[in-house]
């Protein structure tokens, strides 16, 4: 919020009795020394009047208005205290009281002065002006409100204080109140573009966000040197979950603001969620260079560096931290993740007990844990998870809530998908122009991400990673509940929106497979089969415990699917409704389904590798084994497999279960029809 000091004339003489002949002309004199610019002979003058029994009252006000304006505050304050001790009534001397306790900091001693009573009786409502101010800024805001109600009650055409009444009245939650007094300020003055925000705040406050959109894009157009303005944009289309809105808003902001830190700061954080690596970094690194003390700029270079394979660069990271002066408790944290890098997990561990608790704690607890299963010490590691995940529960962005509203959603959509409901659907012909996708599924962490890359190292391949094209179709057609009413018209259209999204993010050549690689589309297997009938499926499997226990310690952006990983419980009844789902799928439809065994996979690559080749019709490419190669090339890997898929096949998660099987005795009878299902063991 914005709200406005009335500057408030200091100087002048007290309106009180009028002066005896002796300190009137003790005065005269000293005020002609000061017109001629000689303070000091004014000072010396009015204080030997003091010694000489001329009026307190006045040449006390006179050398404070002298001292205020050589700057010496502390000597103002204690000649304008005595001044005003002996007649409190006089408003000159109260307000230039009230403005040096301002000029010294001191708001508190400042509203003392400006009493309820003082602000009442004074007709010039400059000390009400000024309770308001000084009460709001010390979030007295009943006392503001009071204070500033009282000016426009009396001078209704003040602006200043109907914006300040508005934005005191939003600050205890009197929304249509503030809402009214900041229209009444632009009224009077529409050319004040902090009103037009703080309206644009208060209405979006109150639940208007339509209204508070308009008024910022109009503010946006009528002011085109604000960026303030194209700001609170980006944060109103952030609240909205209009991600591509949001980042033009804010680009938008940084073109009238390039010299602004902070918005650095959010572009690069924002480019990161949307996968505009280059551009994250960029802005990460003029951040840096607008101001380099900026701790979250460090931080977020350093998982940039992690989700793209070039942890190599943490080294010279920690130099550039250390060169401008970055607390080294801060740098425990870049050097923890250097040392887990180098499999130095003690060092790694030493340096995390000295990052404070309010860097990264989130991210702290996450590495705390990875180190700590490392070395073998699984209920330490258990609790850092767990600390991690309560963390992220607290997230404002009521993830366990989203969390429990998609498993809801699941449930709804598993009651009418019949053998009656499927049989009615209209008849669809399938594709004849391309050959129809191929989809890998499979809980997260089964895999995926080992198996998307090795995919994406055969020539004739595209891997498309969790990208939203299909989300965005089942969004258009209304969900499951809208596929029966599609036509075949309709699932032509569909099917081009699907490919019209794919276009945005990856070319395909006409030879090349395309592999949608999306692990949750578990639950979206039934869309896929009305698309694309001919569609396969490569599910992928790995023991149900391990895929759990791997969720619930991996650190996932919290989106509604991911944030079901915050607890166990949520997480395990969140992996049965996906395979109820896909099961319920493939008792409606005969799919089209290879599965991969994880465990197999670590065992033998090529020996599980090969006969999926076969399935999707693709040549043998031995190359595409080298996966370390190809995760090295592909740049940014999205998924919480990053760490991971750029080292060698390794067999240490495999049957990781069992060292947690206490934590997890909760959910295996959740499990446990799964686990005897896919051929696993408890």
């Amino acid at each position: 919020m914005h709200w406005h000091r009335r500057t408030v004339q200091t100087g002048g003489m007290a309106s009180a009795p009028l002066l005896d002949s002796h300190t009137a002309d003790i005065l005269r004199k000293a005020m002609n020394a000061a017109r001629v610019g000689d303070l000091h002979e004014a000072r010396a003058i009015a204080e030997a009047g003091l010694s000489r029994e001329g009026d307190p009252v006045a040449l006390n006000a006179f050398l404070g208005m002298l001292r205020a304006r050589a700057g010496d505050t502390s000597g103002a304050i204690r000649h304008l205290r005595a001044a005003h001790d002996r007649r409190p009534g006089d408003t000159t001397i109260t307000c230039n009281l009230i403005a040096a306790l301002l000029d010294a900091g001191d708001q508190a001693a400042a509203l003392d002065i400006a009493t309820h009573e003082l602000a009442l009786a004074d007709a010039t409502l400059r000390i009400a002006r000024y309770r308001g101010f000084l009460s709001q800024s010390l979030a007295l805001f009943p006392d503001a409100i009071e204070a500033y109600a009282h000016v426009v009650r009396y001078d209704p055409q003040d602006f200043e204080s109907w914006n300040n009444l508005g934005n005191a009245r939003s600050a205890v939650n009197d929304l249509e109140g503030s809402v009214a007094a900041l229209q009444r300020a632009m009224e009077l003055n529409p050319l004040a573009a902090p009103t037009r925000l703080n309206l644009a705040l208060a209405l979006r406050k109150a639940g208007r966000a339509a209204e508070s959109e308009t008024l910022l894009r109009r503010t946006a157009k009528e002011f085109p040197e604000d960026a303030r303005v194209l700001y609170e944009l980006y944060v109103q289309f952030k609240i909205d979950a209009r991600q591509e809105e949001a980042l033009e808003a804010l680009e938008q902001a940084i073109a009238r603001d390039g010299g602004n830190a902070d918005l650095q700061l959010k572009l690069a954080i924002e480019c990161g969620l949307v996968e505009r690596i280059e551009d994250a970094e960029r802005a990460f690194r003029n951040t840096l260079r607008l101001d380099p003390g900026i701790v979250d700029a460090y931080l977020g270079l350093a998982v940039q560096y992690e989700h793209t394979n070039r942890e190599h660069e943490f080294a010279p990271l920690i130099a550039l931290a250390e060169a401008n002066g970055i607390d080294e408790e801060v740098l425990a944290f870049l050097r923890a993740l250097e040392h887990r890098r180098q499999s130095r997990f003690e060092q790694a561990l030493a340096c995390l007990a000295r990052v404070p608790v309010e860097v990264e704690p989130e991210r702290v607890a996450h590495l705390r844990g990875t180190i700590l299963d490392r070395l073998g010490r699984t209920d330490e590691a258990f609790a850092a998870f767990v600390e991690n995940n309560q963390l992220n529960e607290a997230n404002p962005t009521a993830p366990v809530q989203r969390a429990a509203e998609l498993r809801d959603q699941l449930r709804t959509e598993l009651t009418f998908m019949t053998p009656s409901w499927a049989k009615a659907w209209p008849v669809a012909t399938p594709m004849t122009d391309r050959p129809d996708p191929t989809f890998l599924v499979g809980f997260p962490r089964s895999g995926t991400t080992l198996l998307d890359t090795i995919l994406m190292g055969h020539p004739d391949v595209v891997v498309m990673e969790e990208k939203p094209a299909l989300n965005h179709v089942d969004k258009q057609i209304g969900g499951i509940a809208g596929i029966p009413a599609l036509d075949g018209q309709g699932v032509v259209d569909a099917r081009r929106h699907y490919f019209e999204e794919v276009g945005k993010v990856t070319p395909i050549a006409p030879s090349q497979l395309l592999i949608d690689k999306s692990p949750l589309f578990l639950n979206k297997a039934l869309l896929i089969q009305r698309l694309f009938p001919n569609a396969r499926f490569i599910l992928a499997l790995r023991h149900p415990c391990d895929v759990l226990l791997s969720c619930f310690m991996s650190h996932f952006r919290l989106n509604s699917a991911m944030s079901n990983f915050l607890r166990l419980k949520d997480a395990a009844e969140f992996y049965d409704l996906n395979f109820q789902h896909w099961e319920r799928t493939r008792e409606l439809f005969p799919l089209k389904v290879h599965t991969i065994v994880y465990e197999r996979l670590v065992e033998d690559v090529e020996a599980e590798v090969r006969p999926l080749f076969d399935f999707l019709g693709l040549d043998w490419h031995g190359a595409a084994l080298d996966h370390v190669s190809t995760a090295k090339s592909r740049g940014l890997i999205t998924t919480a497999s990053y760490s991971q898929v750029t080292e060698p096949i390794y067999k240490r998660a495999a049957g990781r279960w069992e060292r947690y099987r206490h934590h997890l005795e909760p959910i295996l009878p959740t499990l446990a029809p799964w686990v005897e299902k896919f051929g696993y063991s408890l």
